[in-house]
């Protein structure tokens, strides 16, 4: 038992120190600002940040929200993508055990973190990131080169049909980035994964906007990253265990 909470602690700490650079990315990419060089800083008053202001959810905790030098408000999403990333990656190891699927899905779930918050807050998702995921799947191909052709469907087999899609209505009915998206995340997870990872991004993103639109007044132009990306976390997750309880509803 407390060799599994020691493994899991650590787990939880890398995931939340790697969701603090999470957080750099989110910020800058957009502002096409560089992500390593440049210094962090207060998006206020230009204070750089020391080693202690940049500790994980303790740092935002023990400054109550605020710059150390300018008192100004800090954002709720530091600490909120800290924790979410470390959740995420104790999920994956907790569900897939030690391995390279985890490392692999550990690694998409932060680029989808990133990719869903830049694209719920500007309609747009970033190329970089859907090479890094495309990158993630040239090295599961590699490393499961027996079943390559489940992970070669799956590069396609959604994609081409949203890229049909996007032709055909220019753009309107679904976003380049987000055919791409599917490309890249089904090479990582193959044709079954990713087509379960599409219905189930579809059907949240329906039930989930249509809600947002009755509380808060939203309109009908909606980003489809965030869910998609949820599917595809869910479908990484989970997926094998709801394909199995389906197809063993209908035999």
């Amino acid at each position: 038992m407390l060799p599994d909470i020691l493994l899991f602690s650590s787990i939880f700490l890398f995931g939340i120190v790697i969701g603090s650079f999470l957080n750099v990315c989110i910020f800058r990419i957009p502002e096409k600002e560089d992500i390593v060089k440049t210094s962090s800083h207060c998006m206020s008053c230009g204070y750089r940040l020391k080693w202690y202001d940049m500790i994980p959810i303790c740092s935002f905790l023990a400054l109550r929200g605020k710059c150390r030098k300018c008192g100004e408000k800090l954002s709720v999403q530091y600490p909120l993508i800290e924790a979410a990333n470390g959740i995420l990656y104790v999920c994956i190891v907790w569900t897939g055990g030690l391995g390279i699927e985890s490392l692999l899905y550990c690694l998409m779930a932060s680029a989808l973190l990133v990719l869903s918050v830049i694209d719920f807050r500007t309609y747009e998702i970033p190329f970089g990131i859907n090479l890094f995921i495309l990158a993630l799947g040239l090295v599961r191909a590699a490393t499961d080169f027996a079943n390559i052709l489940t992970y070669l469907i799956g590069l396609f087999s959604v994609s081409i049909v949203l890229a049909v899609l996007y032709y055909a209505t220019g753009g309107k009915a679904i976003g380049g980035g987000d055919v791409k998206l599917m490309a890249a995340c089904g090479l990582l997870l193959g044709w079954k994964l990713i087509i379960l990872a599409f219905l189930l991004g579809c059907v949240l993103g329906a039930v989930i906007h249509v809600i947002r639109m009755k509380v808060s007044g939203e309109g009908r132009v909606l980003a489809m990253g965030p869910y998609l990306s949820l599917g595809v976390l869910i479908a990484a997750l989970w997926g094998d265990q709801l394909l199995n309880w389906y197809v063993s509803q209908w035999l």
